[in-house]
């Protein structure tokens, strides 16, 4: 599976569960909401620390990948630093 799609699941899931719980519990749901999204950012920065991490590799790739594809980046970008240090 996809790190994306695992980080993605996991997170939602986290969420989803929280959210659920704290609708249980009688809380307004947009209370519950807002509280579930911050249970959600902190237990998978917390505990799914390997899972970020397969995904900015991920992402770094995918930067790298795109890069590399475009022949005239490294021209453009030498022009465009000439023509910053001359203003």
């Amino acid at each position: 599976m996809s790190a994306w799609i695992n980080y993605s699941l996991v997170r939602l899931g986290l969420f989803g569960a929280s959210f659920a719980l704290l609708v249980i519990l009688g809380l307004w749901w947009w209370v519950s909401a807002l509280i579930a999204t911050v249970v959600a950012f902190t237990l998978s920065y917390i505990f799914f620390h390997r899972q970020r991490t397969e995904l900015a590799k991920d992402l770094q790739k995918r930067v790298e990948k795109s890069a590399s594809s475009d022949p005239d980046a490294q021209s453009e970008d030498d022009a465009t630093s000439q023509g910053d240090s001359k203003a």
